[in-house]
């Protein structure tokens, strides 16, 4: 199974062990990672924007027009900001490092 290495916002990392076909939300969420997801992955929010490590960003399918207006709405965005409930795990992304932003916009409370 891939591995995913998610830097927290502590500056920690964390390396998590995901099932494919599994978001990086839903591995997130598995793993006890500080994501909100406020609206579970239905790409109505921003709250589970991730930067993904610049060596990674190239490997992955670009975002779609909406998830890019989506990611108009989170802070921190970078040129390789994404939102978690988009990128979906498979064998070729074992060791993908993506980062929690610094802030983020909760719709939690």
């Amino acid at each position: 199974m891939p591995k995913i290495i998610f830097i927290e916002k502590s500056g920690n990392r964390r390396e998590v062990v995901a099932e494919t076909g599994q978001t990086l939300l839903q591995v997130a969420w598995a793993n006890g990672l500080d994501v909100e997801g406020a609206c579970e992955g239905n790409m109505a929010c921003s709250t589970c924007h991730l930067i993904v490590d610049k060596a990674w960003a190239g490997k992955l399918p670009a975002p779609s027009v909406d998830e890019t207006d989506m990611l108009d709405l989170a802070y921190g965005v970078t040129g390789t900001s994404r939102l978690g409930c988009q990128i979906k795990v498979r064998p070729e992304l074992d060791g993908l490092v993506v980062a929690l932003p610094p802030m983020t916009r909760s719709m939690l409370g």
